[in-house]
């Protein structure tokens, strides 16, 4: 992903041991979504806080599969079990974590949690599937 739809700043942790990974994003007034979401009273889209749990997901996947995970692409199949909390809001840093559940052959499962200084705003567990570029058209 690239801008405008980057939503991780950086990788703050990454374990391929144990499956795991933590990206931050850091949310500013400048992001477009908050001058529509909602006028007056600025809010991440729950949609977008398990977006950026995917794309958390997605740079775990590529370094887990090292030089064969290079040029792969990383697409949602399902998502279980979201749960909205708190809300996200400009100013906020957000912590993505991200667990691998388990993978089996090209489909992975995790489960994603959203936090704010220690509090959890959102949670998901969510599957993927991992393509060749060449294999999606």
């Amino acid at each position: 992903h690239r801008y405008p739809f980057l939503l991780v700043d950086k990788i703050v942790d990454l374990d391929l041991e144990k499956c795991v990974i933590v990206g931050l994003k850091n949310l500013t007034m400048n992001e477009a979504f908050f001058q529509g979401h909602f006028p007056g009273n600025p809010v991440m889209p729950g949609v977008l806080i398990v977006e950026a749990m995917a794309q958390t997901a997605g740079v775990l996947v590529v370094h887990s599969l090292g030089q064969s995970g290079m040029g792969k692409m990383v697409y949602f199949m399902t998502i279980e079990s979201a749960k909205f909390r708190k809300p996200v809001l400009p100013g906020d840093s957000m912590h993505i974590h991200v667990q691998c559940l388990k993978s089996r052959g090209n489909v992975w499962k995790f489960r994603g949690e959203a936090k704010v200084d220690g509090v959890l705003c959102a949670e998901a567990e969510y599957s993927a599937m991992i393509f060749d570029k060449d294999d999606t058209k």
